[in-house]
Protein backbone atom coordinates (compact mmCIF):
# COMPACT_ATOMS: atom_id res chain seq x y z
CA UNK A 1 0.00 0.00 0.00
CA UNK A 2 1.47 3.35 -0.85
CA UNK A 3 1.40 6.51 0.90
CA UNK A 4 -0.76 8.52 -0.60
CA UNK A 5 -3.37 5.58 -0.43
CA UNK A 6 -2.91 4.97 3.48
CA UNK A 7 -2.93 8.70 3.90
CA UNK A 8 -6.53 8.50 2.57
CA UNK A 9 -7.19 5.37 4.75
CA UNK A 10 -5.78 6.59 7.95
CA UNK A 11 -7.10 10.50 7.74
CA UNK A 12 -9.20 10.18 10.39
CA UNK A 13 -7.96 7.80 12.24
CA UNK A 14 -4.71 7.56 14.89
CA UNK A 15 -2.19 5.03 15.53
CA UNK A 16 -0.84 4.05 18.80
CA UNK A 17 2.58 6.02 18.04
CA UNK A 18 0.74 9.08 17.26
CA UNK A 19 -0.89 9.14 20.12
CA UNK A 20 2.33 8.16 22.03
CA UNK A 21 3.88 11.76 20.55
CA UNK A 22 0.50 13.72 20.77
CA UNK A 23 0.48 12.93 24.93
CA UNK A 24 4.66 13.70 25.30
CA UNK A 25 3.91 16.88 23.51
CA UNK A 26 1.04 17.92 25.23
CA UNK A 27 2.75 17.06 28.78
CA UNK A 28 5.85 18.93 27.58
CA UNK A 29 3.90 21.95 26.86
CA UNK A 30 2.12 21.63 30.63
CA UNK A 31 5.47 20.95 32.45
CA UNK A 32 7.35 23.67 30.29
CA UNK A 33 4.96 25.79 32.37
CA UNK A 34 4.94 24.47 35.61
CA UNK A 35 8.45 24.92 35.74
CA UNK A 36 8.64 28.27 34.11
CA UNK A 37 9.34 30.33 37.48
CA UNK A 38 12.69 28.23 38.08
CA UNK A 39 16.03 30.05 36.08
CA UNK A 40 19.30 29.19 36.44
CA UNK A 41 22.44 30.59 35.32
CA UNK A 42 23.96 28.57 31.65
CA UNK A 43 27.47 29.78 30.63
CA UNK A 44 26.62 33.25 32.35
CA UNK A 45 23.22 33.18 30.54
CA UNK A 46 19.69 33.04 32.67
CA UNK A 47 17.51 30.65 31.86
CA UNK A 48 14.75 29.20 32.93
CA UNK A 49 13.87 25.27 32.88
CA UNK A 50 11.31 25.65 30.53
CA UNK A 51 13.79 26.93 28.09
CA UNK A 52 15.10 22.66 28.51
CA UNK A 53 11.66 20.97 28.20
CA UNK A 54 9.72 23.47 25.50
CA UNK A 55 11.77 22.61 22.42
CA UNK A 56 10.65 19.52 22.79
CA UNK A 57 7.56 20.30 22.13
CA UNK A 58 8.73 21.94 18.68
CA UNK A 59 10.94 18.85 17.93
CA UNK A 60 7.90 16.58 18.09
CA UNK A 61 6.13 18.99 15.96
CA UNK A 62 8.56 18.76 13.51
CA UNK A 63 7.91 14.99 13.63
CA UNK A 64 3.97 14.58 13.30
CA UNK A 65 4.16 17.14 10.66
CA UNK A 66 7.19 15.01 8.49
CA UNK A 67 5.66 12.20 8.69
CA UNK A 68 2.30 12.64 9.53
CA UNK A 69 1.28 15.89 7.83
CA UNK A 70 0.24 19.25 8.44
CA UNK A 71 -3.40 18.77 9.45
CA UNK A 72 -2.85 15.88 12.41
CA UNK A 73 0.20 18.51 13.54
CA UNK A 74 -2.53 21.17 13.49
CA UNK A 75 -4.87 18.90 15.58
CA UNK A 76 -2.10 18.43 18.13
CA UNK A 77 -1.23 21.74 18.74
CA UNK A 78 -4.70 22.80 19.26
CA UNK A 79 -5.03 19.68 22.00
CA UNK A 80 -1.60 20.77 23.28
CA UNK A 81 -3.24 24.35 23.76
CA UNK A 82 -7.06 22.91 25.20
CA UNK A 83 -5.00 20.90 27.58
CA UNK A 84 -2.67 23.48 29.27
CA UNK A 85 -5.60 25.97 29.54
CA UNK A 86 -7.32 22.79 31.28
CA UNK A 87 -3.97 22.12 33.62
CA UNK A 88 -4.58 26.28 34.36
CA UNK A 89 -8.22 26.53 35.39
CA UNK A 90 -7.78 23.10 37.75
CA UNK A 91 -4.60 24.93 39.61
CA UNK A 92 -6.50 27.90 40.14
CA UNK A 93 -9.21 26.24 41.31
CA UNK A 94 -7.28 24.58 43.75
CA UNK A 95 -5.92 28.08 45.11
CA UNK A 96 -10.10 29.07 45.30
CA UNK A 97 -10.63 26.10 47.84
CA UNK A 98 -10.89 26.10 51.33
CA UNK A 99 -7.09 24.97 52.71
CA UNK A 100 -7.00 22.70 55.79
CA UNK A 101 -5.15 23.18 58.65
CA UNK A 102 -2.75 20.59 58.37
CA UNK A 103 -1.66 21.74 54.96
CA UNK A 104 1.27 23.96 56.07
CA UNK A 105 2.79 24.53 52.85
CA UNK A 106 -0.37 26.32 51.34
CA UNK A 107 2.01 29.74 51.09
CA UNK A 108 4.80 28.22 49.20
CA UNK A 109 2.01 26.22 47.00
CA UNK A 110 0.55 29.39 45.94
CA UNK A 111 4.30 30.87 45.08
CA UNK A 112 4.58 28.29 42.16
CA UNK A 113 0.68 27.85 41.41
CA UNK A 114 -0.57 31.63 41.08
CA UNK A 115 -0.68 32.38 38.15
CA UNK A 116 -0.38 35.62 36.34
CA UNK A 117 -2.95 36.45 33.96
CA UNK A 118 -0.78 38.46 31.33
CA UNK A 119 1.95 35.66 31.87
CA UNK A 120 -0.61 32.94 31.35
CA UNK A 121 -2.23 34.96 27.93
CA UNK A 122 1.22 36.04 26.19
CA UNK A 123 2.60 31.98 26.88
CA UNK A 124 -0.62 30.13 25.44
CA UNK A 125 -0.88 32.58 22.68
CA UNK A 126 2.93 32.53 21.80
CA UNK A 127 2.99 28.87 21.35
CA UNK A 128 -0.05 29.23 19.59
CA UNK A 129 1.41 31.42 16.80
CA UNK A 130 5.16 29.63 17.20
CA UNK A 131 4.10 25.87 16.78
CA UNK A 132 1.28 26.68 13.98
CA UNK A 133 3.98 28.73 12.11
CA UNK A 134 6.83 26.18 12.83
CA UNK A 135 4.27 23.43 11.04
CA UNK A 136 3.12 25.61 8.24
CA UNK A 137 7.09 25.88 7.08
CA UNK A 138 7.66 22.43 7.86
CA UNK A 139 4.84 21.40 5.90
CA UNK A 140 5.55 24.34 2.74
CA UNK A 141 9.40 23.81 3.12
CA UNK A 142 8.90 19.53 2.05
CA UNK A 143 6.23 20.08 -0.50
CA UNK A 144 9.23 22.63 -2.60
CA UNK A 145 12.60 20.36 -1.22
CA UNK A 146 10.26 17.28 -2.48
CA UNK A 147 11.26 16.10 0.89
CA UNK A 148 14.69 16.17 0.97
CA UNK A 149 16.95 18.15 3.44
CA UNK A 150 15.10 17.58 6.68
CA UNK A 151 17.22 19.07 8.64
CA UNK A 152 17.36 22.20 7.19
CA UNK A 153 13.59 22.84 7.25
CA UNK A 154 13.60 21.71 10.61
CA UNK A 155 16.17 24.36 11.83
CA UNK A 156 14.71 27.15 9.22
CA UNK A 157 10.96 25.81 10.62
CA UNK A 158 11.88 26.01 14.44
CA UNK A 159 13.83 29.48 14.00
CA UNK A 160 10.94 30.90 12.80
CA UNK A 161 8.63 29.40 15.12
CA UNK A 162 10.71 29.91 18.21
CA UNK A 163 11.63 33.83 16.83
CA UNK A 164 7.33 33.72 16.48
CA UNK A 165 6.71 32.51 20.03
CA UNK A 166 9.91 35.03 21.70
CA UNK A 167 8.67 38.01 19.73
CA UNK A 168 4.80 37.87 21.59
CA UNK A 169 5.82 36.41 24.75
CA UNK A 170 8.83 38.24 25.94
CA UNK A 171 7.55 41.75 25.16
CA UNK A 172 4.38 41.10 27.07
CA UNK A 173 6.28 40.61 30.26
CA UNK A 174 9.01 42.52 30.06
CA UNK A 175 8.42 45.64 28.51
CA UNK A 176 8.82 47.70 31.61
CA UNK A 177 12.17 47.16 31.08
CA UNK A 178 12.55 48.37 27.75
CA UNK A 179 14.08 47.75 24.17
CA UNK A 180 17.27 46.64 24.89
CA UNK A 181 16.41 43.87 27.42
CA UNK A 182 13.73 42.25 25.76
CA UNK A 183 15.70 42.04 22.64
CA UNK A 184 18.39 40.65 24.75
CA UNK A 185 15.90 38.01 25.91
CA UNK A 186 14.70 37.17 22.85
CA UNK A 187 17.95 36.75 20.88
CA UNK A 188 19.11 34.93 24.12
CA UNK A 189 15.95 32.95 24.07
CA UNK A 190 15.84 31.84 20.38
CA UNK A 191 19.56 30.82 20.51
CA UNK A 192 19.44 28.45 22.96
CA UNK A 193 16.56 26.65 21.71
CA UNK A 194 17.38 26.70 18.56
CA UNK A 195 20.89 25.78 19.79
CA UNK A 196 19.22 23.10 21.81
CA UNK A 197 17.79 21.36 18.41
CA UNK A 198 20.56 21.58 16.24
CA UNK A 199 22.43 19.14 18.81
CA UNK A 200 19.71 16.78 18.77
CA UNK A 201 19.05 16.74 15.33
CA UNK A 202 20.83 13.47 14.51
CA UNK A 203 18.44 11.61 17.19
CA UNK A 204 15.49 13.75 15.42
CA UNK A 205 16.54 12.25 12.30
CA UNK A 206 17.04 9.26 13.16
CA UNK A 207 12.93 9.02 14.89
CA UNK A 208 11.70 10.41 11.60
CA UNK A 209 13.45 7.51 9.58
CA UNK A 210 12.24 5.31 11.98
CA UNK A 211 8.57 6.74 11.62
CA UNK A 212 8.42 6.65 8.15
CA UNK A 213 9.51 3.05 8.53
CA UNK A 214 6.85 1.83 10.92
CA UNK A 215 3.95 4.05 10.20
CA UNK A 216 4.37 3.51 6.38
CA UNK A 217 3.74 7.03 5.90
CA UNK A 218 5.24 10.18 4.26
CA UNK A 219 2.92 12.95 3.84
CA UNK A 220 3.19 15.54 1.53
CA UNK A 221 0.47 18.33 1.94
CA UNK A 222 0.02 19.20 -1.49
CA UNK A 223 -3.68 20.12 -1.16
CA UNK A 224 -4.94 20.81 1.96
CA UNK A 225 -5.99 24.11 3.69
CA UNK A 226 -3.84 25.85 6.20
CA UNK A 227 -6.69 27.52 8.07
CA UNK A 228 -5.54 27.01 11.44
CA UNK A 229 -8.63 27.18 12.80
CA UNK A 230 -10.09 23.59 11.20
CA UNK A 231 -8.95 21.81 13.99
CA UNK A 232 -11.17 19.09 13.16
CA UNK A 233 -10.17 18.33 9.45
CA UNK A 234 -7.84 15.84 10.31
Amino acid sequence: MNSTNRAREQRSTFSPTFVLIAVVLCTSLVLSNLVASRSFFFWKITITAADLIFPISYILNDCLCEVYGYKKARFVIWMAFGMNIFTVLVTQLALLLPVSESFWIDQAYRAVFAADARATIASLTAFLVGSSLNAWVMSRMKVLQKGKHFWLRSIVSSIVGELSDSIIFVPILFFPYGFKMVASLIVCQVSVKVLYEIIIMPVTQRVVKHLKRHEDLDIYDEDISYNPLKVWEV
